[in-house]
């Protein structure tokens, strides 16, 4: 996508109400910390209106933030790295929304609680799971390295990296692995928010296209679409971008985590997983998303049939009061009618709009019925998770309504 200053298809942008409106939030942010630094990209009917960057990599204010930084996009990888391959393999037919998972993922049909559980429930989060597993807490005892999982040094019992002279058994994988196929369900079928699908998701994939799940990846969709820095542990990948650091690691990394995944989960898989892991810059996550909102098509070629993307960014659950699409996030369920405060995402954004949110302060949104995607990324967990006032500024919400409003 190229970048443009003002008419594009008929629509117009108001540059200077954006512009003093995007300033202004963001700049309170970067003074209430709640991030040090931040950028923005917004497209409208295919092409870049808008791409800034605003303040530093950290509280210092040595390393300004560059268009060409590479993030880490924490729960933003569930949209961008496993969702398209799962999408592929529903065209092919080589999965059914409406099979048990237990069809594709043999040992949940050991456990009577999973084994009709469908993939249309899981990716919807309907299905009862837990949300969340702290593995970090199985791989450590008393804050050290559990030998039988974790060394400084690698070896062949050793191989994979989750950070500088951190070395993670494949037997780690295994564990948690059988973690998820053990964990409970809640008999309740309502909106219950899980990630834990997510971290076996990549053997799924790898299973079902007879390719590395990463490999996979990059072959069928972020090649092909020029998305170069789409990948995951960029510190094999010799970037010149820089890389924007996350938090400051007391518990497990002890330092400054730059380079490789914020999420210990992720981190403990070798930075390979489906719940987090993926890092990229704006403009690639733009090109990722304008593909969404053309519903499988990007630069003339289909990559994606229609009748799926429209199945997979559909609400599933509305009368269970749930919001949530196929992997993708919505906007609630009566998001029109409430104040910005309260509305997630901007309140002007239809009803078949869908995105992602981040836990590192990430947040990506595309919207087919207005043709505008939205790019938001930060790291306002450094130097610690702490730091909440991304949510309770209500940063992206505002941003996000400036560009509904900022079109004439």
């Amino acid at each position: 996508m190229t970048e443009e200053a003002n008419p594009v298809s008929g629509s117009t942008l108001d540059s200077t109400y954006v512009f003093s409106r995007v300033d202004s939030i963001i700049t309170r942010g970067i003074r209430e910390q709640a991030f040090p630094g931040a950028q923005l990209l917004v497209a409208k009917n295919g092409e870049t209106v808008f791409h800034q960057t605003y303040g530093f990599h950290t509280y210092d204010s040595i390393k300004a933030v560059a268009k060409s930084d590479i993030y880490d996009l924490a729960s933003v990888t569930k949209i961008t790295a496993p969702l398209p391959a799962l999408m592929k393999l529903v065209d092919e037919g080589k999965l059914d929304l409406d099979k048990p998972f237990s069809t594709y993922w043999k040992p949940w049909r050991k456990y009577p609680s999973k084994k009709e559980l469908t993939l249309r429930e899981i990716l919807a989060h309907q299905a009862g799971l837990e949300p969340y597993i702290i593995f970090l807490n199985k791989a450590l005892k008393k804050g050290r390295f559990k030998k039988r999982f974790l060394r400084t040094t690698q070896s062949d019992r050793f191989p994979l990296q989750a950070y500088e002279n951190i070395f993670v058994s494949p037997r780690f994988k295994n564990k948690v692995h059988r973690m998820v196929n053990r964990s409970e369900v809640k008999s309740a079928k309502k909106y219950r928010y899980s990630g834990l699908t997510f971290l076996v998701f990549p053997d799924l994939i790898s299973q079902l296209t007879g390719m590395p799940y990463d490999q996979y990846l990059q072959t069928t969709f972020y090649a092909p679409l020029g998305c170069n820095t789409l990948g995951f542990n960029p510190e094999y990948r010799n970037f010149e971008n820089t890389i924007v650091p996350t938090e400051i690691d007391t518990l497990y990394r002890k330092t400054l985590t730059q380079g490789w995944v914020h999420d210990e989960n992720a981190s403990l898989l070798g930075g390979v997983s489906g719940n987090a892991g993926l890092f990229g810059t704006a403009e690639d996550l733009a090109t990722l998303m304008q593909l969404y909102q053309n519903y499988g098509m990007y630069d003339g070629k289909r990559y994606l049939s229609e009748k799926t993307v429209q199945e997979f960014i559909k609400v599933q659950f509305p009368e269970n009061d749930n919001r949530r699409g196929l992997g993708f996030d919505k906007p609630l369920l009566n998001n029109s009618n409430l104040p910005l405060e309260e509305a997630y995402p901007a309140p002007e954004a239809s009803k078949d709009s869908f995105g992602h949110s981040g836990f590192t302060g990430t947040f990506v949104w595309a919207d087919p019925e207005n043709q505008l995607v939205f790019i938001f990324l930060s790291n306002r967990v450094y130097p610690s998770r702490t730091h909440r006032n991304l949510y309770e500024l209500n940063i992206r919400t505002a941003l996000h309504q400036v560009f509904y409003q900022g079109f004439q």
